[in-house]
């Protein structure tokens, strides 16, 4: 069992094994005799430190990165594997240990330029501008209905899950006329539903959530590009990404994405805390040839797009403050996912290949998926499971609590007490030799047993 899933007691610190002071015996419990020596070895050991700090800086500086990041491991803490946020890996939460920078310091913005050009990679969107700021993926909602829509103009929103309302209800927030087409819980709209909705009526937007995390459907991205390409060109699509991007395939140019919005702490394997956003050129020539001003200060793209190209310029422009520990965490994340092992295509693949075990593993158990078909309809880095007959969450959570596991209950406010969610995505997937992914399926068969299920 790995360190990360021993008996924890209450909240632990963050641990550097090469952390000096750690390992120094307290004087505290030495005789009073021994003080005048102990003394003499504090002062030596301040001087030592100090001669470090002095020519540390001098080392290759990615010797020193590669010192700092072999040397430092997470304190021993439960597994989360939720739909987000997830586990971090520990050279990401290194990084973002990062000390404070100015935000526009010669050091900082090259990493917050290669932010924006890596997530284009990850997006498939060389073409697309994107757009980080502080906040929530939430604050992604309110960016689409502050700079593409325009209040009373009408958006289509498709509905597979509480995100879909969720969404509607901001869209209807800034003015907008929204229509929605819901699907039954476990299920996503027809395309055919969708494209004798675009026959009907001419919509500025549609929107849809790639992955709705409170039901774990997945929505055709690819499809809804090919139909609205074909169907209402002018339409712009928004694709709701925050619990897909990093872990589901997004072909945002090829596609036919116009926007796709999320966040650091699911598939990008960050902690919270940063918007992500991609806008195409078509969204960008919606927003520019506004009638009204945007109707939103924080989000509105007339402050933050100039922000962006001056960062990517290398030259740095400031409105808000970013949160700078945040971006060079995700600068790690980010370089581990377009340049390191495995591909991003390989990420894909392995995605796919675990939310079929886990799915696998949950029909041979004798359990049902929200979903209404897991395989077909399922997103590949999360999964929404049924309580057995006869079991409560009550009965199960609480036993995985104790063998240090961490799900998510439900959400979906109609049925939020009949299952719950398991995340996997980012390290807990492509980092074999952690054994996330045994351990838990191990963990949630104990756990069933012990609350009585018999499959």
């Amino acid at each position: 069992m790995s360190a990360r899933r021993q008996s924890l007691s209450g909240p632990m610190p963050m641990e550097h094994t090469d952390d000096t002071n750690s390992r120094r015996p307290s004087t505290s419990t030495r005789p009073n005799a021994d003080a005048s020596h102990h003394n003499r070895v504090a002062v030596a050991r301040t001087r030592i430190d100090q001669v470090t700090h002095h020519i540390s800086p001098r080392l290759p500086s990615t010797l020193a990165k590669d010192m700092s990041t072999q040397s430092f491991k997470q304190a021993p803490h439960k597994l989360l594997v939720i739909p987000g946020p997830i586990e971090v890996a520990d050279d990401v939460l290194f990084a973002n240990a990062h000390p404070a920078m100015s935000h526009v310091s010669p050091e900082f913005i090259p990493v917050f330029g290669d932010c924006i050009r890596m997530l284009r990679e990850v997006l498939f969107a060389p073409n697309a501008q994107p757009v980080l700021t502080a906040g929530s993926g939430t604050l992604g909602w309110d960016h689409v209905a502050a700079n593409v829509l325009q209040p009373g103009e009408d958006a289509l929103v498709l509905n597979s899950g509480y995100f879909g309302d969720s969404f509607a209800d901001c869209l209807e927030t800034y003015g907008a006329k929204v229509d929605q087409i819901k699907a039954p819980i476990g299920s996503k709209p027809s395309l055919d539903e969708v494209e004798a909705a675009l026959a009907k009526k001419k919509y500025k937007v549609l929107t849809f959530t790639h992955v709705d995390t409170s039901t774990g459907v997945l929505s055709d991205a690819k499809g809804l590009g090919e139909l609205v390409k074909r169907v209402s060109p002018e339409t712009i699509l928004v694709l709701d990404g925050v619990c897909s991007v990093g872990s589901e395939e997004i072909r945002m140019d090829e596609w036919g994405i116009d926007v796709v919005l999320t966040a650091t702490q699911k598939g990008l394997g960050c902690p919270p805390g940063l918007m992500v956003l991609a806008a195409s050129k078509k969204a960008i020539a919606a927003f520019e040839k506004r009638t009204v001003p945007p109707n939103s200060y924080f989000a509105s793209w007339s402050r933050w797009l100039p922000v962006m190209k001056a960062y990517e310029a290398g030259t740095g422009a400031y409105f808000a403050t970013p949160p700078t520990n945040l971006i060079y965490a995700l600068h790690a994340s980010l370089t581990t996912i377009t340049k390191g092992s495995p591909s991003l295509e390989e990420r894909f693949q392995q995605h796919v290949a675990t939310s079929d075990r886990v799915k696998d593993f949950v029909s041979q158990l004798g359990l049902q998926q929200l979903a209404a078909d897991g395989k077909k309809d399922g997103a590949h880095g999360m999964t929404a499971v049924r309580y057995p007959q006869g079991v409560k969450a009550t009965d199960l959570l609480p036993k995985l609590v104790a063998k240090n596991i961490v799900v998510a209950a439900g959400l979906h406010k109609q049925v939020k007490d009949e299952y719950f969610r398991i995340g996997h995505m980012g390290v807990t997937v492509v980092d074999k030799q952690r054994g996330d992914i045994d351990y838990l399926l191990n963990s949630i068969k104990e756990a069933l047993a012990e609350a009585g299920y018999k499959p």
